[in-house]
């Protein structure tokens, strides 16, 4: 994981990015047109009879880190954005980190530097 305050490059090198903290990216599914957005799809189904949970752990980003950073470019023109390190690949104990599961009596696991 990395530090917050760390600037990283972009990997075509135009860009830096500052780490403001890691995130968990999020899929809203009332975001979706229905009847797509219905766990067990039963045609089509008004927003208020879709199945299961409304934010849920996006799948193409559940297995990579993901960080809220402060963006710069050549010309110094700045502004904020989620980024999620595709080519970099959590490990199961990451993983179990960054996705763990909220209870509102547990506090969040410690992260420990591999």
């Amino acid at each position: 994981m990395l530090k917050i305050g760390k600037k990283i490059q972009s990997p075509g090198g135009s860009f830096v990015y500052e780490i403001q903290g890691p995130v968990c990216v999020l899929y809203d599914r009332d975001e979706l047109p229905w009847p797509c957005c219905s766990l067990a799809w039963k045609g089509k189904q008004p927003s208020w009879n879709r199945q299961g949970k409304r934010f849920i752990p996006d799948l193409a980003a559940a297995k990579c880190e993901a960080y809220w950073v402060k963006g710069e470019d050549a010309a110094g023109n700045t502004w904020e954005q989620t980024l999620v390190r595709y080519h970099q690949r959590l490990s199961r104990q990451e993983k179990a980190w960054w996705y763990w599961r909220y209870k509102p009596n547990q506090s969040p696991p410690d992260y420990v530097e591999l």
